[in-house]
C-alpha cells in the first residue's frame, strides 16, 4: 500500500508566510522544478498547445472565453480542452501556450491565492493577484526558452474599484493592464480584429458574450489551430462571466444556443 504523504509541521512560532510558492520552495523544491537546459533550444517532440482565448471588459465586469482545441504540431491533440479557469471567487485565468504547463501553473496559482487568504485573513487585491501570476510566468522562462511557452490572460472584478479589469502578459512575465479587451493564442489577431470592430465603453455583458463567441468563430475561420463550433460532437466555446456576483461559467446549452444562432445568421449565409 502506498505511503501517505508527509505533511509539514510548523512550530507555534513559525510562520509559513503568505506565499505558497515560497513555502513550496522551502519544503519541497522538486515540486517546482521546470525543464531547463542552457544548451537546449527546442524539444524533440510536439507538446499539446492551447490556442485562442479572449477577455473583454464590459459594464459591471468582464467576459472570458476560449475555443476547445489543443494542437500538437499539425495534429489535433484534444478537441475538448478547457482553457478558462476560475482563479478565485472574483477572478479567472485563460491559458494559451503549452497546455500541460499552463494547467499546472493555473492550479498552483489557485492554491497560492487560497493560501494567502488563509494566512493573511483577507484576499489579495486584484492587482496583487495579477502580480502573483506575473511572477509565475517569469519563473517559467527557462522552459519557455525551449519552446514551452505559457502566456495567460487574467481578468476579474475589482471589488475596490467596482469594475472589471483585464491583464495580459508576455513570455518573460511582463504584466500589462488592458483598458478594453485582450486576446491570446494562435488565432489572437483575428479575434482581436473582430472585437475591436464592435467594442465600446459600457457595452453590456450580453453584447460582450456575443462578441467573444463571434471573435472565436472568426479566429477559427482563419486559423487552423483554433477550433470552431462542432455541431456533430456538440463542442462549443467555453464562456465565463465575472462581476459583483463572482465567477461563473455560462451553461453549455446557452452557449450552444447562441452559437447556433450565429451559424444561422446572415454573416454565415443563413437566413436573416
Amino acid at each position: 500500500m502506498a505511503e501517505s504523504p508527509i505533511l509539514p509541521i510548523f512550530e507555534a512560532g513559525a510562520d509559513p508566510g503568505p506565499s505558497f510558492v515560497d513555502l513550496l520552495r522551502r519544503i519541497s523544491p522538486d515540486a517546482l522544478t521546470l525543464p531547463s537546459s542552457p544548451n537546449a533550444t527546442a524539444l524533440p517532440f510536439d507538446a499539446p498547445h492551447g490556442t485562442t482565448v479572449v477577455a473583454i471588459r464590459c459594464e459591471g465586469g468582464v467576459v472570458m472565453a476560449g475555443d476547445r482545441r489543443a494542437t500538437a504540431g499539425h495534429s489535433i491533440a484534444n478537441r475538448r480542452i478547457e482553457k478558462v479557469f476560475p482563479a478565485d471567487d472574483f477572478s479567472g485565468v485563460a491559458i494559451a501556450g503549452t497546455a500541460g504547463l499552463a494547467v499546472e501553473m493555473v492550479r498552483l496559482f489557485q492554491v497560492q491565492l487560497e493560501h494567502y487568504e488563509k494566512i493573511e485573513g483577507e484576499a489579495l487585491s486584484l492587482e496583487g493577484k495579477a502580480n502573483q501570476l506575473s511572477q509565475m510566468v517569469r519563473a517559467n522562462l527557462p522552459a519557455a526558452m525551449q519552446g514551452l511557452v505559457v502566456v495567460p490572460l487574467f481578468a476579474g472584478y475589482d471589488q475596490r474599484r467596482r469594475r472589471g479589469r483585464v491583464f495580459s502578459y508576455d513570455a518573460v512575465g511582463g504584466k500589462y493592464e488592458e483598458s478594453d479587451f485582450s486576446t491570446n493564442g494562435s488565432g489572437a489577431v483575428h479575434a482581436r480584429n473582430w472585437i475591436k470592430a464592435v467594442w465600446r465603453e459600457g457595452m453590456s455583458g450580453d453584447d460582450a458574450v456575443l462578441a467573444a463567441i463571434r471573435s472565436l468563430f472568426a479566429a477559427a475561420d482563419e486559423d487552423t489551430a483554433t477550433g470552431g463550433p462542432d455541431l456533430v460532437r456538440g463542442i462549443y466555446p467555453l464562456v465565463a462571466t465575472i462581476d459583483a456576483d463572482g465567477f461563473r461559467f455560462m451553461e453549455e446549452a446557452e452557449v450552444a444556443r447562441r452559437s447556433q444562432a450565429l451559424l444561422e445568421g446572415p454573416e454565415r449565409g443563413g437566413a436573416a
